[in-house]
């Protein structure tokens, strides 16, 4: 009966992967079209249709975000809950997770170092020709001051009902890494729950399959959405800063797929097989979050160890996000040279001491990132007014980043596997 859906869907990923690509390319085509036909080439004012088009794309896109919201804290619940029940001891659980922990934070400083070095060297914000905003101009992000705080509200739950409701997956994660333990503790006691949660997660990888289904629908349609309102045109007059933060982050997945590849070996480009569809996914919603139940599902058919991707994976997805600790650095320095601010070398390794930690805060806040870099730019009295330099490409720049995102995590659990001399 286990083998049954694991035969079925081997031809799937490629099948998929290929309605995905052509939705990310027809989506392109057609927003393209949208805003040449519905765009006033003389004012540049948009045809009040368009606005009702835009719409509909986006109720598309965010049914399907919505569908994945929907199943990812019974999928965390469940799977990392199992895993650690099976681990059996705290022992291993502490020495999987303390593995998992440096992997991140050597992998955020270098995600970071690599950004900082790219911004000084290509200096994309040095020859800007567009009119910076004014001084006082309003950035429209919340105000979330970073702080000690605000990361253990972030962190710990006060109701895992909230948390649930919310998504809040690293409170779901220190939940379940009670609840699991407990579950261990308790051995033959526990088995019902263990079996029923066990079963559970079989039943979310199921749910999830059903709803990739829609997942080229909702690419073509967020793809079509952020072309039909920018133009390809957009792409133009920032293409030098799009170009080397793209460059960036092919570099950042190039060398942690060298590093991974000493670790597991030729078997790294079966892995990239097997995470492409899921980063496609990422990229072409602009959500890391949209890839995670087909991402857990693929790396599990790779041969990672299902328990070490119950821990590693939610895990990853607060502490883990490579392609977002580029963007801040990115930012922050482009933002500074478009200013003529030049920033010292000691401020800019301090500046990437505070974003190592400040990241950490705010994980699952909305736009998170650019709250993280608004609060950064205040610190260093930069003019937070600079961001909107980047609100009006910020889409294109997070699909990025949010692929990468991806792989950066899927790399994590691959190596820690094979540390663990798990990997299949």
């Amino acid at each position: 009966m286990t083998m049954k859906p694991h035969t079925h869907s081997t031809p799937k990923p490629n099948h998929q992967t290929l309605y995905v690509s052509i939705a990310l390319l027809l989506g392109i085509a057609v927003g393209e079209l949208l805003n040449v036909t519905l765009t006033d080439s003389e004012t540049g004012n948009a045809h009040p249709a368009l606005a009702h088009i835009i719409d509909v794309f986006t109720v598309l896109t965010q049914v399907f975000l919505r569908l994945v919201k929907m199943i990812i804290a019974p999928l965390v619940i469940s799977t990392l809950v199992v895993g650690m029940a099976k681990m059996g001891d705290t022992q291993t659980v502490g020495r999987i997770g303390s593995k998992a922990i440096f992997w991140f934070f050597s992998a955020s400083i270098f995600s970071l170092l690599l950004g900082m070095l790219l911004v000084n060297v290509l200096e994309p914000g040095a020859s800007l020709h567009i009119a910076l905003p004014a001084i006082d101009a309003d950035n429209g992000l919340a105000k979330v001051p970073p702080s000690l705080k605000s990361f253990a509200e972030h962190m710990f739950p006060s109701s895992i009902i909230d948390a649930m409701a919310h998504n809040e997956i690293l409170q779901i994660v220190v939940f379940s890494l009670f609840f699991g333990v407990a579950c261990a503790a308790l051995g033959e006691l526990a088995l019902p729950i263990v079996k029923t949660l066990d079963s559970l997660s079989h039943i979310m990888l199921k749910v999830t399959s059903y709803i990739m289904h829609s997942a080229p629908i909702a690419v073509f349609a967020a793809m079509a959405s952020v072309i039909a309102q920018q133009g390809i045109s957009v792409l133009i007059t920032y293409g030098r800063f799009i170009g080397e933060f793209y460059f960036g982050l092919l570099l950042l997945c190039t060398l942690l797929g060298c590093i991974s590849s000493v670790f597991i070996g030729r078997r790294i480009f079966s892995l990239l097989r097997h995470i492409r569809e899921p980063m496609l996914l990422a990229f072409g919603t602009a959500s890391s979050e949209s890839a995670y139940p087909k991402l857990l599902q693929q790396l599990e058919r790779f041969g990672c160890d299902d328990k070490v991707c119950g821990l590693v994976l939610p895990l990853g997805y607060s502490f883990n996000l490579d392609g977002s600790m580029m963007y801040m650095t990115f930012a922050v320095l482009f933002i500074a040279q478009a200013y003529g601010i030049d920033m010292a070398l000691t401020d800019q390794l301090t500046m990437l001491l505070v974003l190592l930690f400040t990241s950490k805060g705010v994980a699952g806040v909305p736009r998170a990132s650019l709250i993280v870099i608004s609060a950064t730019l205040s610190m260093f009295d930069i003019p937070e007014a600079g961001l909107l330099l980047l609100l009006g490409i910020d889409q294109i720049l997070d699909m990025g980043r949010s692929a990468t995102n991806v792989f950066g995590n899927s790399m994590a659990a691959a190596v820690i596997s094979r540390w663990e001399k798990a990997l299949r």
